[in-house]
């Protein structure tokens, strides 16, 4: 089983930066975000990425059909959301300071065009572009992405299915490689790189459960 949840968080959260087109099947399964739900509904699910003595004090964002909505302003520079690496996910995550002052921002840029109906591929180009013309940056210095909710789920390509995933931390690690942590073998007790040498890149580490 925990093989299989390490390879939905590797596959999933791989799965941007990808042309999505091949995906877009009729088998495809039900969009896991609920934008249906009532406000205070969505505010809990994105303060469920921390523990509440963070997420309680972070910046939230909401995910409407429009796009993000802030709807509380934080003191503690972290901010927290409902993340989704694809349409299909759904990803409660709080962003430390550095986080939000740059991977939030080409979050926030992605589900404002999924808005405007533009495709996933655009989307990915327009990103790709805006980090090297500036208008996105990289994180700077080391920091930390909580991810520790109970309710993420990714879409596993290939199997056209979502699964659930355990919670999880992320660390910062933009450009680098998979050597660069050693080339761990994929097991849940093991970190793992994601969107490798991209601009993006995180550590993902499996806090070992009690």
């Amino acid at each position: 089983m925990c093989r299989m949840l390490w390879a939905g968080l590797v596959l999933g959260t791989s799965l941007w930066g990808t042309n999505l087109a091949g995906l877009i099947q009729t088998n495809m399964p039900k969009a896991a975000y609920d934008f249906s739900l009532p406000r205070e509904e969505k505010i809990k699910l994105a303060e469920s990425a921390a523990p509440l003595e963070i997420s309680g004090k972070a910046t939230v964002y909401v995910l409407e059909r429009t796009g993000y909505e802030k709807v509380r302003e934080g003191t503690n520079g972290f901010t927290c959301f409902v993340d989704r690496q694809t349409p299909l996910n759904s990803e409660p995550t709080c962003f430390d300071a550095e986080g939000s002052a740059s991977t939030l921002l080409s979050r926030l840029y992605a589900e404002e065009q999924r808005a405007k109906g533009k495709s996933e591929e655009q989307i990915k180009l327009e990103i790709e572009a805006g980090y090297k013309s500036g208008k996105f940056r990289a994180a700077q210095k080391p920091g930390i992405v909580y991810m520790m909710s109970e309710h993420i789920y990714l879409l596993i390509p290939g199997r056209n299915e979502l699964v659930h995933v355990p919670p999880h931390l992320m660390f910062y690690a933009p450009y680098a490689k998979d050597k660069d942590i050693g080339s761990p073998p994929a097991a849940a007790n093991m970190p793992h790189l994601i969107r490798e040498g991209q601009p993006d890149a995180v550590v993902v580490v499996i806090p070992r459960q009690q």
